[in-house]
């Protein structure tokens, strides 16, 4: 279920998630490609969005039922937010060089998907493909700690207003708020992260100091830096919120 709603919200939102990441590349959004090839890149997030979304559900359900043996009601946004960060740290081991290739190639839309590839592994090893696992999960974690627990909540609320469980829709509507807030917050992390993957190699921003890419931003675009991208992040994260947990949900219980 996890597997199906990744592909369909990757897939959907790519030329959205293009835009975002040329607006927060270091060479400006022109230069960077505009909006020609708003596809490329696209091979790698096909490739790669399955299994992580699948990894991140699959760990996710699994210490939410764990942690909630005996635990008492009021602990329960803590669980949510235990059990998302754990499946963060597991599913970008899959993202995170799919993301790789994937950015550098929306920044290069005159490079093929395996050229990319080629050329990370040739220049920088499989450690290529790992930089920016740290600002990843440094984004994601704080991602899911607003949003699962928000949607969880939303959730709830609906249940108990209307008395009975929410269909698919309500899950997903509930997906989109807590998705878009979540993304407002976190855009700088996730300005950082873009910095870090698409730096060159042996450059400041390459080491992966996450601190020290968002001082960068600040010092030579300020607020408005640390934002780059902010609009059509939250537009394909709180449709991206929709889409991913409403397919999610509808998914599951097909097959249960």
């Amino acid at each position: 279920a996890g597997g199906v709603a990744g592909v369909c919200v990757d897939l959907i939102l790519f030329p959205l998630d293009t835009v975002k990441t040329r607006l927060q590349s270091p060479q400006g959004f022109r230069k960077a490609g505009g909006f020609r090839g708003i596809y490329a890149g696209v091979p790698s997030t096909a490739i790669g969005s399955f299994p992580n979304a699948a990894a991140f559900f699959v760990t996710y359900e699994y210490v939410k039922s764990v942690l909630h043996r005996g635990s008492a009601s009021y602990l329960s946004p803590v669980m949510h937010m235990v059990a998302a960060s754990c499946g963060e740290v597991v599913a970008c081991l899959i993202r995170v060089p799919s993301e790789v290739i994937k950015q550098r190639a929306q920044v290069s839309p005159s490079s093929s998907t395996f050229r990319i590839l080629s050329q990370t592994l040739y220049h920088e090893g499989i450690k290529g493909l790992y930089r920016g696992y740290k600002s990843t999960v440094l984004r994601e974690i704080p991602f899911s700690l607003v949003q699962f627990p928000i949607w969880e909540y939303l959730k709830d609320l609906w249940s108990w207003k209307q008395g009975h469980v929410v269909d698919s829709w309500q899950s997903a509507v509930c997906g989109a708020f807590a998705g878009g807030f979540a993304a407002a917050v976190t855009t700088p992390l996730d300005v950082a992260k873009t910095r870090i993957m698409l730096a060159k190699a042996g450059s400041s921003n390459a080491s992966g100091n996450v601190l020290a890419a968002l001082s960068g931003i600040w010092r030579t675009q300020g607020l408005s830096g640390l934002f780059a991208g902010a609009v059509p992040r939250v537009a394909a994260i709180g449709l991206g919120g929709f889409i991913f947990l409403g397919t999610y949900e509808k998914t599951r219980q097909l097959l249960l």
